[in-house]
């Protein structure tokens, strides 16, 4: 009778550790993505572009971006253009934080991508690929299409 109750016991264990586990393997199988996104084209060769569009989020879970990297630049990261004391200053993000079936819009004048050191010149409809970090391991890639002004 007891190695009854050992499997009955191992069984109910193996059940409730199934229905724990399911919410997060189904927060493990969404994936935020880039919608809209595309490269500000300088008037000019320069050494810096900016990168626009909407990262959206739908999955049960947040997500935090803590970096950002381009095979196609030397240099990428986040930063948000504010207006202090009436004057326009940019700084860097450390962290993006999206919520839960949310997003974040990054657009001119507001938060945006720093893309500098191009490995190439970029023409109008060439893609951009460009990875987010995600805290807690991970990496959320997009694609960007560069565009005149």
């Amino acid at each position: 009778m007891k190695p009854l109750l050992t499997r009955t016991a191992l069984q109910v264990l193996a059940l409730l550790g199934a229905l724990c586990l399911a919410p997060s393997a189904q927060a493990r199988g969404c994936t935020a993505r880039i919608v809209d996104g595309w490269v500000r084209l300088p008037p000019a060769q320069m050494p810096m572009m900016a990168g626009f569009g909407r990262i959206e989020n739908r999955c049960p879970t947040p997500i935090t971006i803590v970096g950002v990297s381009s095979p196609a630049f030397g240099d990428s990261s986040l930063h948000e253009t504010r207006i202090v004391d009436g004057i326009s200053r940019m700084r860097a993000l450390p962290e993006l934080r999206i919520a839960p079936d949310g997003n974040a819009t990054l657009k001119p004048g507001g938060m945006h991508l720093m893309l500098m050191q191009p490995h190439a010149p970029l023409k109008p409809g060439s893609k951009v690929v460009v990875e987010f970090a995600l805290k807690g391991g991970g990496v959320l890639r997009g694609e960007l299409e560069a565009r005149k002004p």
